[in-house]
Formats: C-alpha cells, structure tokens, sequence
C-alpha cells in the first residue's frame, strides 16, 4: 500500500473550507452589498463558526483579496507559457485574457464579484494595491523573455502597466454593460489600440538610444 504524503489530507480539508468560505462569502457580499454583510453571516452561509473563517482570513476584504490573488497567478503563469519568440503584444493578450476569460465564462457568478470590487472604494484600493504587485511579477517576466535588465530598461514596466490598464478597461466596460458586452471583442479592440507601442517600445529598447533632439 503506497503511503500518502504527510499533511495531503489536511491540506485538502484546509483547501476544501477555504473554498467554501470565499464562495459563501463573495456570494452574500455581491447580493448585499460589502457594508452589509457581517463575518457572522458568511460563517453561517458556510457553515462554520466565526472563530473558523478568522483562521482562514483576517477580515471581509481578505477574502476579495484572495480572489485577486489567483488572478494574478494565472496571468503570471499565463505569460510564463507563452511562446518565447511570440510578439510582446500577443504574449501580453493572450495573458490578460486568461484572467478575463476565467471570469467571463462565470459570469452568473464572477460578474457579481468583479462589480463588487469595482464599485466598493475599499476593495477597488485592495485591487489597484494588487495591480502594482502584478505589474511588477509581469515586468519581471517580460524582461527575462526579452533578455532585458529589469532595473536599467524602462520597457518592462510600461508594457506590464499598459497590458493591466486593457485589463481593467475591459473589466470596468464588461461591469457597466452588466454583462452585455463580449469580454473577447474588448479584450481585441484594447489591444488593437496598444499593441503598435508593445511592439514598437521593444525594438527602441534593444535597438539602443535613438538621436537626441536639441532643446
């Protein structure tokens, strides 16, 4: 009989109430509102004691934030697998739509949520602190994609920024449409706008300084 590895179990049980807390609470804070629901409340909707949810979160906003956090991961890997020799602006698309698409084929239930982040001051802080940590991972990555030093070339980070402006342009026009818009078509027409500079930013950048204009 092959032994499991110590702790799979545990973890598994610890995943499966985290789970089921996060899906609770982000569906009792999108139908409520966030000032209106108490831990209390999401507890109850999950089925366990408050002392529970606050071994697995520090408060309400946590629980958003780990939502965030997995998008973040999935862009990150996302860009990871791309093809090395792809176009930036290409990599960076198919790496923003990864986090778009897992939310648009559940709209009944991720719509809700992005419009909660959207519309709550609070949370919309919690996603713009997060952006700036995605940012930075996705420069990280693009810079060693392109053989560029990442503390000595500006275009890292402005291609990281831009790729995460489409991204929460298409969120914000996907929230106020409730829905009505095709994420996808977005997703293209953001990218249309800003691929000519991805693409173009990457040649100044290995091409070497260009000539300097006199004052």
């Amino acid at each position: 009989m092959t032994s499991r590895p110590a702790g799979t179990l545990a973890q598994r049980k610890r995943r499966l109430v985290a789970d089921e807390l996060t899906q609770a609470a982000l569906g009792l804070l999108a139908r409520e509102g966030f000032d209106a629901v108490t831990v209390d409340e999401i507890a109850a909707a999950a089925g366990v004691s408050k002392r529970t949810f606050f071994r697995y979160f520090a408060s309400k906003e946590d629980v958003v934030v780990q939502f965030l956090a997995e998008m973040g991961a999935a862009m990150r890997d996302a860009l990871a697998s791309r093809p090395a020799a792809e176009p930036p602006s290409t990599a960076l698309r198919h790496t923003v739509w990864r986090s778009i698409d897992a939310c648009a084929g559940h709209a009944d239930r991720a719509l809700p949520v992005v419009q909660l982040i959207l519309g709550t001051p609070a949370l919309l802080a919690r996603f713009l602190e997060r952006q700036a940590q995605w940012r930075d991972e996705l420069a990280a990555e693009m810079a060693e994609r392109l053989g560029l030093d990442l503390t000595a070339e500006l275009y890292p980070h402005l291609a990281a920024g831009m790729a995460l402006t489409a991204f929460q342009t298409v969120l914000q026009r996907w929230s106020d449409s409730d829905g009505t818009e095709d994420p996808a078509a977005l997703t293209d027409r953001s990218f249309a706008v800003i691929a000519p500079a991805l693409d173009a930013v990457v040649r100044t950048e290995t091409s070497g300084p260009g000539p300097t204009s006199s004052p």
